[in-house]
């Protein structure tokens, strides 16, 4: 009688059908996994079931979890020198592990290294040496101007409005300094904790807060947050994302030297884009990571509950469910992949693409928390099991770094835009 043999099984990693890494790649990938395992991810269980205040007071477990981060030197601007696509490669790794960690740590950790990342990419070393060795914010939504400060073009204020918003926080610019008073949002990243911010802020330069066509002037600078006039809100007590504070930052005549700006007046739009452009990245990527971790948590689940007699995972329906739970990993990693890619590569990235990204990436992340938490049925609701954590984490993302609905929104502007322009049209 022949013998029947089956085929070999596909190569798989931990990162899904993932083409082979190089010995680089290779190597961050495996020593960030296992911390991620071994430290983050039980660090962030824990910090889930303390209240705001606990997590950020002196001795709490985060701050030595920062410290740490920082002396590994996980940190994307390391392996520039690898080439924009390894690079890419290697960003992309990193934001999923420590998603898949804790996805509130994975965005403090982003926020920490933000105002440094961008020193760096200007190239001045009084900014460099301000920003090392802190941890950072990024300042950009207030009470009244949320996605209104994600504007970029003047037709998308609402028609009944005769200008944008300038907001909550605002800067007077002169000759010599710039000036800010007002408040940031609850929802800053680190909010309560940064020791140095980048803002981007509503700027009169001595003509008014507003263009002839009705946007705001605007700076983006950097700015310590240990100077006279910064005070702080307390930290957000919320659903989901526990372990990342976020809480408001208050300015009172918080006078900074103007050589501390990034960009001014005029290069305020073109400098907020590159920025937005890059900043959502992180987002893609710590969504694949915490749909991945629902995901195999599911996975191993449906391997060791019976039901009717036999495992659940000898049900087909529960295999096609896995199936369609794999799926939408792999393609949420894709997208945020791709993403990146452009992001890196194209001449003329753009961030309502970005943000796009992030839409697709953050609301099928919730799709497979979701239905992973059902597949456990009664335990995917109880402290016990993660699965609950995972669903209010994985919820906290299709609100935070641009409400989702808004965000699709300013993506279908700006294909019409592009359409007027001649894409898309038939030759």
């Amino acid at each position: 009688m022949t013998a029947i043999h089956d085929v070999d099984l596909p190569t798989v990693g931990l990162t899904g059908f993932e083409p082979p890494l190089s010995e680089v790649e290779a190597a961050v990938h495996d020593s960030l996994h296992r911390f991620a395992k071994d430290v983050v991810r039980p660090l962030g269980q824990k910090l889930d079931r303390m209240s705001a205040a606990e997590v950020i007071a002196p001795g709490s477990p985060f701050w030595e979890f920062h410290q740490t981060v920082a002396q590994m030197g996980f940190d994307p601007t390391t392996f520039a020198e690898q080439g924009p696509m390894a690079a890419a490669r290697i960003e992309a790794l990193l934001g999923e592990e420590f998603g898949w960690a804790d996805v509130g740590l994975a965005i403090s950790v982003g926020a920490a290294a933000l105002p440094l990342t961008v020193a760096r990419e200007v190239g001045r070393q009084e900014l460099i040496e301000m920003c090392t060795g802190k941890i950072g914010c990024w300042v950009i939504t207030q009470p009244d101007r949320g996605s209104d400060c994600g504007i970029l073009y003047s037709n998308e204020y609402h028609p009944l409005s005769p200008h944008g918003n300038k907001g909550n926080l605002t800067a007077r610019v002169t000759a010599d300094e710039i000036v800010l008073n007002g408040q940031s949002s609850a929802w800053v990243s680190n909010g309560s904790i940064a020791q140095v911010g980048m803002l981007y802020v509503a700027a009169d330069y001595g003509d008014g807060y507003y263009e002839d066509n009705g946007r705001p002037f605007g700076v983006a600078l950097l700015c310590p947050l240990d100077v006279p006039g910064v005070s702080r809100g307390k930290s957000l007590e919320k659903l989901g994302q526990r372990a990342l504070p976020q809480g408001e930052i208050y300015f009172d005549n918080v006078r900074v030297p103007k050589r501390f700006a990034l960009a001014l007046r005029d290069e305020y739009l073109a400098n907020h884009a590159f920025n937005w452009s890059n900043a959502g990245l992180g987002m893609c990527h710590a969504a694949a990571g915490v749909a991945r971790a629902a995901f195999e948590y599911a996975l191993a689940y449906v391997h060791e509950r019976k039901q009717g007699g036999v495992s659940l995972h000898e049900h087909q329906l529960v295999l096609y469910r896995l199936g369609v739970m794999g799926r939408k990993v792999e393609m949420i990693r894709a997208v945020a992949r791709r993403a990146t890619e452009y992001a890196k590569l194209s001449p003329h990235r753009h961030p309502y693409y970005t943000a796009q990204a992030k839409v697709t990436c953050t609301e099928e992340a919730l799709t497979v928390a979701n239905e992973a938490l059902q597949l456990l049925g009664g335990n995917g609701l109880a402290h016990d099991y993660p699965m609950e954590k995972l669903l209010r984490d994985a919820r906290a993302m299709t609100i935070e770094d641009g409400e989702n609905y808004i965000t699709t929104t300013r993506f279908g502007g700006l294909l019409s835009r592009l359409h007027q322009n001649g894409w898309a049209r038939e030759s």
